[in-house]
């Protein structure tokens, strides 16, 4: 707490030099600046989390739009990838749609063919989440930890905090900066499977690529 100063019973009158009042003022501005810098921004990525993906947010004792717009140049590809997982989590697909590029494409290997285009993975998303419980939950179990356009993530899903069964997955994304901002442009999802074949799938791949050595134009029809 300051203390508020004594008034002196006869007036004193203070000189200072113009430069040195200068140098003074800017110095404590950069100070300031760089002070309330590090407390409302991070250029590191969040370290590796287990548990429900959290939400970057910064201090909200300092509102300035200057600085919400910094935060959003920023902003990692680690941070997009998990406010889209926490956007699904919270059935607020509003907010995930605006982490999907306009022209991006999403592979998911239980489909046939992949989704393209923001609104086609929007309404996926819709349908999944209307057919699951919010009991249901995304949960990362690691996540790259360097800030590139490249991002991979291992999850599982957990049912009121338990896990799921047959619900490991891991997942791909490429992003770039469209529109002053990171967006998905790219992304797949690999689910653990329901059955475990084992050392039977080792058979099959052999057995597949016997017979693509016999008849060599049977990789056309793949």
């Amino acid at each position: 707490m300051l203390c508020s100063p004594s008034i002196p019973s006869s007036p004193t009158v203070f000189h200072f030099s113009s430069s040195l009042l200068s140098h003074h003022l800017t110095t404590q501005s950069s100070q300031t600046l760089a002070c309330r810098f590090t407390k409302n921004t991070s250029l590191s990525p969040s370290p590796l989390v287990t548990g429900s993906p959290s939400r970057v947010k910064t201090s909200s004792s300092e509102p300035t739009t200057a600085v919400s717009d910094l935060s959003a140049r920023i902003t990692s590809s680690s941070h997009v990838v998990r406010d889209f997982y926490d956007g699904i989590n919270r059935r607020d697909l509003d907010s995930v749609e605006g982490l999907i590029a306009e022209n991006c494409v999403y592979e998911d290997l239980v489909f046939s063919s992949p989704f393209v285009g923001r609104k086609a993975i929007i309404e996926f998303f819709k349908k999944f989440t209307q057919s699951i419980s919010s009991d249901l939950q995304f949960v990362i179990d690691d996540i790259s930890s360097e800030d590139t356009s490249a991002i991979g993530v291992t999850w599982h899903l957990e049912w009121k905090g338990k896990p799921f069964p047959f619900s490991k997955g891991c997942s791909f994304y490429r992003l770039e900066m469209l529109d002053g901002k990171k967006q998905i442009i790219y992304g797949r999802d690999c689910v653990e499977p329901a059955t475990k074949p084992g050392e039977f799938a080792l058979i099959i791949i052999r057995g597949v690529t016997s017979l693509l050595q016999q008849f060599p134009w049977l990789a056309d029809q793949l």
